[in-house]
């Protein structure tokens, strides 16, 4: 019976939740970065939309495509709501509009 009281002392020491706290963490910090890269690509996507002299149609194309992704990631962390970043980000109309038929794609 010490053998087994020692072990449950010596757990309760080195109290293993802390190690889930750290993953925890390390989780929500990766999380942030992702969603801070789509952020930055999605701001990349709206600015070649509004470029002089590019073809409208492929960047038109792209920011709904990279829109659309980081919407769904927003989604993924609990972030339900886009009308602020919509607003903040200044995305266009003719980006939102097209974002419905990303998810009705064909599979092949």
């Amino acid at each position: 019976m010490s053998a087994l009281r020692d072990s449950l002392d010596l757990i309760r020491l080195v109290k293993p939740e802390a190690g889930t706290t750290a993953l925890d963490h390390e989780i929500a910090a990766e999380r942030a970065s992702s969603l801070g890269a789509a952020e930055k690509r999605v701001i990349a996507a709206i600015a070649a939309l509004s470029a002089p002299g590019g073809d409208a149609e492929p960047a038109l194309a792209t920011a709904r495509k990279v829109v659309w992704e980081y919407f769904v990631q927003r989604e993924l962390v609990g972030f339900r709501r886009h009308t602020d970043v919509i607003q903040a980000l200044n995305i266009p109309p003719q980006v939102l509009v097209g974002l419905g038929a990303m998810s009705a794609k064909p599979r092949t």
